[in-house]
C-alpha cells in the first residue's frame, strides 16, 4: 500500500478519465497557458499562523509564484480601517480589517474578499465552503471558482442547530456553485459524489514538511524530556475525543505525561469536564501557536494521540506522520485511510486505555509505528506532489 509510483497518481483524476494521471510539468503545448492568475480566499491569510488552510495557502502561493503565476491572497486582520494591499514574498496580499470576532467577522471578511476578487481577472481558489453561497457572485459574473470543500462541518457536535443548518446549506451551495471541487480525502469525495458528479471532484490531500530534528529547548521550558510524554494537539471540542483520551490516560499508573495543547476554560462545560477528569500525569500546556515549539513537542513525544472523529485529511495527523511520530488514533474511516498500517486505533475510552498501556510498555512497537509514519508521509503527503496537483488542476 505504501509503494506508490507517484503520489500525484493517487491524488487526482481528470474528468472523464478512469485512470490516475501524472503531472509532468509544463510542455511546449502548455506554454500559452503559463503565467496564469489565481486568487486564494477562505483562510486567515499568510504568513500562516494558525490553521491548516493557512499553511496550504502559504505553501501553494509561494510555489505558484516561483512557477510564474500571479497570486493574490486575501488576509483577515483584526481591527478597523481601509482595505490595503501589500507584497509578501512576491505574493499580492489584500488585507481586510474586520472589527467583529468569531463567525460574524469571518462572514464579513469572506463577503468583502468575494466582492474585491470578483472584479479582477483570474481563477478563484476558495478554501472551505462555510460561505459558499457567496460563490453566486462568481457564477453571475462568469468567474471560475475552485472550492476545497474541507470536512463535513455540519456533523461536528460543537455547533448548535442554526450553525449546523448554515453549514449544511453551504455544503450544497458549494457543490452547485463551484466550477470544480477539491476533496482532501476519499471519504470526502464519496460524500460530495452524492451531490454532484464524481467528474467534478479532484481528491488532493493535505501535506506537511518532513521533520528530521527539533530543538529540545521548548521541552525544557515545560519541564519535559524527550520520550517521556505523549501529545494531544486538537481543538477542545467533543468530536475530538479529548475527554475519552484524558480519562483513559489519567487511569494509568505511569510517570509518562500527557501533554494537551489547547485553550481550556472552566466556564465551558465540556472543557470543564476534561479538566476535572485529568490526573496528575496530565499537563495542559495551553494554546501554543509557535511553530518551533509545536514542532519540538511533536517530534520528541513518545507517541501522538489523535482523537478526531469527523473531517477529512486532518493537518495535525499528517504533521505527526511527517515528524515520524508513532500514532494512536480514534477508529474511523478518515483516520484509517490517512494512517493505513502506520497507527494503532481505539473506539472508546476503555480501548484507548488498553492501547495506551500497551504502547507505553512496548518500545519495539513504537519503533515500528514511527518508521511506518515516515513511510506513509513519503508516499502520500509531501508538498511537492500535492502542490503540483493543485497547479495542474488550476
Amino acid at each position: 500500500m505504501l509503494l506508490l509510483a507517484s503520489a500525484t497518481d493517487w491524488y487526482c483524476q481528470r474528468p472523464g478519465q478512469s485512470v490516475p494521471w501524472r503531472f509532468h510539468g509544463p510542455t511546449a503545448r502548455d506554454k500559452p497557458f503559463m503565467h496564469r492568475e489565481v486568487h486564494i480566499l477562505g483562510s486567515r491569510g499568510i504568513p500562516a499562523a494558525h490553521s491548516g488552510f493557512e499553511y496550504l495557502a502559504e505553501h501553494l502561493a509561494l510555489y505558484l509564484v516561483r512557477r510564474g503565476w500571479k497570486v493574490t491572497v486575501y488576509c483577515q486582520l483584526a481591527g478597523s480601517g481601509e482595505v490595503y494591499e501589500d507584497d509578501w514574498e512576491g505574493i499580492r496580499r489584500v488585507n481586510i480589517p474586520v472589527r467583529n470576532e468569531g463567525a460574524a467577522g469571518t462572514i464579513f471578511f469572506d463577503w468583502k474578499a468575494t466582492l474585491i476578487s470578483a472584479r479582477r481577472d483570474g481563477t478563484m481558489l476558495t478554501l472551505g465552503y462555510n460561505t459558499a453561497i457567496f460563490g453566486l457572485v462568481y457564477r453571475l459574473l462568469g468567474k471560475r471558482n475552485v472550492i476545497n470543500m474541507d470536512g463535513i462541518e455540519y456533523r461536528r457536535a460543537k455547533w448548535g442547530p442554526l450553525a449546523k443548518a448554515w453549514f449544511y446549506l453551504n455544503d450544497w451551495f458549494g457543490c452547485w456553485l463551484g466550477n470544480h471541487l477539491v476533496a482532501d480525502h476519499p471519504e470526502i469525495k464519496k460524500h460530495l459524489s452524492t451531490r454532484v458528479s464524481a467528474d467534478k471532484i479532484s481528491m488532493i490531500p493535505y501535506g506537511a514538511d518532513a521533520v528530521s530534528s527539533a530543538s529540545t529547548a521548548p521541552l525544557e521550558e515545560l519541564g519535559l524530556e524527550p520520550g517521556t510524554y505523549c501529545t494531544v494537539i486538537a481543538r477542545p471540542v467533543p468530536e475530538n475525543s479529548i475527554l475519552e483520551i484524558v480519562s483513559a490516560f489519567s487511569r494509568l499508573d505511569t510517570s509518562c505525561k500527557l501533554v494537551v495543547l489547547g485553550d481550556y476554560r472552566a466556564d465551558n462545560e465540556y472543557q470543564r469536564r476534561v479538566l476535572a477528569a485529568a490526573g496528575d500525569n496530565v499537563l495542559f500546556a495551553g494554546a501554543i501557536f509557535d511553530k518551533q515549539t509545536v514542532r519540538s513537542l511533536r517530534f520528541h513525544a513518545r507517541f501522538y494521540i489523535h482523537g478526531h472523529t469527523v473531517g477529512g485529511t486532518n493537518p495535525s495527523l499528517v504533521e505527526a506522520l511527517a515528524a515520524g511520530s508513532a500514532v494512536l488514533a480514534q477508529d474511523n474511516p478518515f483516520n484509517r485511510w490517512v494512517l493505513a498500517d502506520a497507527g494503532e486505533f481505539f473506539s472508546d475510552a476503555l480501548q484507548c486505555e488498553q492501547c495506551l498501556r500497551d504502547l507505553l510498555q512496548n518500545d519495539a512497537r513504537i519503533a515500528v509505528l514511527s518508521d511506518a509514519s515516515v513511510q506513509r508521509h513519503k508516499a502520500l503527503f509531501q508538498w511537492p506532489a500535492i502542490l503540483s496537483a493543485y497547479e495542474s488542476l488550476l
